[in-house]
């Protein structure tokens, strides 16, 4: 549900910056996509991260946020070399996605190291900075 939010706010937000232009309009769309395109990644990754971890197989859960972190900046990196079109407000738009992605990327570069703890004292202050950065997250 909160995705959905997200998607939406970002979307709107991507119209109302970049004005009435067309080419504005297709850049947040094509923005969009790629933050969609992630959707099956995080839910299957959300999924096995939780089995892993009621498991105790924390090695499996550093190679599942390994992973999703390296997809992220793939898409990261693709946002990044896409030319702004010339429209008003395209680069805070811009700046708003990145911190988005920023923040998806941010969550699994937690649950690395929180599968990467060698102890339950490291793995609960892991835990504690995770839960900072959901609460921080309005900030993006």
């Amino acid at each position: 549900m909160l995705r959905k939010v997200i998607i939406a706010a970002i979307l709107f937000t991507g119209i109302l910056s970049c004005g009435k232009s067309k080419s504005g309009f297709k850049y947040s769309e094509e923005l969009v996509a790629i933050e969609k395109s992630l959707a099956p990644d995080i839910e299957a990754t959300e999924t096995k991260v939780e089995r892993f971890a009621t498991n105790g197989e924390y090695d499996s859960v550093v190679a599942a946020a390994t992973r999703m972190e390296s997809l992220v900046q793939k898409k990261i990196d693709e946002i990044d070399k896409k030319p702004l079109p010339k429209a008003k407000g395209v680069e805070d738009f811009k700046a708003a996605v990145m911190r988005y992605f920023g923040y998806i990327k941010s969550m699994y570069t937690a649950y690395k190291k929180w599968g990467a703890a060698a102890t339950e004292e490291e793995r609960q202050a892991e835990l504690d900075a995770m839960q900072k950065l959901v609460e921080e997250k309005t900030t993006l």
